[in-house]
């Protein structure tokens, strides 16, 4: 793709619950965007409820991509969400339209941003030899380990980020290297691109915390937790699936294998969802690029006008 001929990319970011897919669609209504998914579980066909994917009927009016990419059992890494979200932004620019990316994962956002290090293929022996480490001792005593070998990686990584933990260590172990300094050595697929980055980030946490509860009781009643009994009656999914370790899922999985009530559940899952928000924050504020938003004061029609004023010929 030729930098110089590609129009803007605008990236709408921030934790769950923030609002980002109201902000989203509400430019769509102001600006011949796309919407380009960074989220780590909207690309899983089955996990809807849970995940707060955008209707059908929402995504017949507005192009949606990165939805439905892959089944339950499969898994998604960063690299393939690159290379995936860079033939979208392609595929909608052909068309002259604006690719607009929304959502979450952060470790996606950073691929995007500072790009993604030359690291070698996992290897299956070593990540089971780490698991059972695990299962044994618990992955902060891995995360101890990995302190000691990568300073660097540890700092950014929680205790219990058993998929990242199980990664920087391999890494290490594999080839010699730290990954954080693999890492450092990388560039952004977006460089030399016009990108206008905007994070949302709510001023009131308390407010926060309270619409994560209640919209996690909304997908209760809902139906997620029938949406995670047929997930668990396909037979071939495991807890360890990364689909199944999404917030939320992970903890009425555990539910149906017979660890604790259904309330209990709900209230692991309500304190996993504000989790995710907290160390999504913690992301934004470590990341001090882009515009920062507080959804809960600003107005998204005064965003809308702004972005639209920046974006100069193309906003008009």
């Amino acid at each position: 793709m030729a930098a110089a001929a590609a129009g803007p990319v605008l990236v709408l970011y921030g934790p769950t619950g923030a609002g980002k897919t109201d902000w989203a669609v509400a430019l769509t209504e102001h600006l011949p965007a796309e919407i380009v998914s960074v989220d780590s579980a909207l690309v899983y066909r089955g996990l809807d409820i849970g995940t707060a994917k955008p209707s059908a009927a929402l995504r017949a009016r507005i192009p949606h991509h990165l939805i439905d990419l892959c089944d339950a059992a499969e898994s998604y890494s960063a690299g393939r969400f690159v290379r995936d979200a860079l033939a979208a932004i392609t595929d909608i620019e052909r068309r002259g339209r604006l690719p607009l990316l929304v959502g979450g994962t952060m470790l996606y956002l950073r691929a995007l941003f500072q790009g993604l290090a030359s690291l070698p293929q996992a290897d299956p022996a070593l990540r089971r030899e780490l698991d059972e480490r695990a299962a044994t001792s618990g992955w902060p005593a891995l995360h101890a380990e990995l302190a000691v070998l990568d300073p660097a990686a540890a700092a950014r990584i929680a205790p219990h980020d058993s998929q990242r933990i199980q990664r920087a260590l391999e890494v290490c172990r594999s080839t010699g290297r730290r990954i954080s300094e693999l890492q450092r050595a990388t560039r952004s697929p977006l460089e030399g691109r016009r990108v206008l980055r905007f994070g949302l980030v709510p001023g009131d946490r308390a407010l926060l915390h309270e619409r994560l509860a209640q919209r996690f009781k909304a997908m209760m009643q809902a139906g997620f937790l029938e949406e995670v009994r047929r997930l668990y009656a396909r037979g071939d999914l495991t807890a360890t699936h990364p689909a199944i370790r999404s917030v939320g899922y992970r903890q009425l999985w555990a539910h149906l294998e017979g660890a604790g009530t259904l309330e209990d559940a709900v209230s692991r899952g309500i304190a996993a969802t504000r989790q995710l928000a907290k160390r999504q924050l913690t992301w934004m504020r470590a990341d001090t690029s882009g515009v920062r938003i507080d959804p809960q004061q600003q107005d998204v029609l005064s965003w809308i006008r702004d972005t639209r004023a920046q974006l100069g010929d193309f906003g008009r």
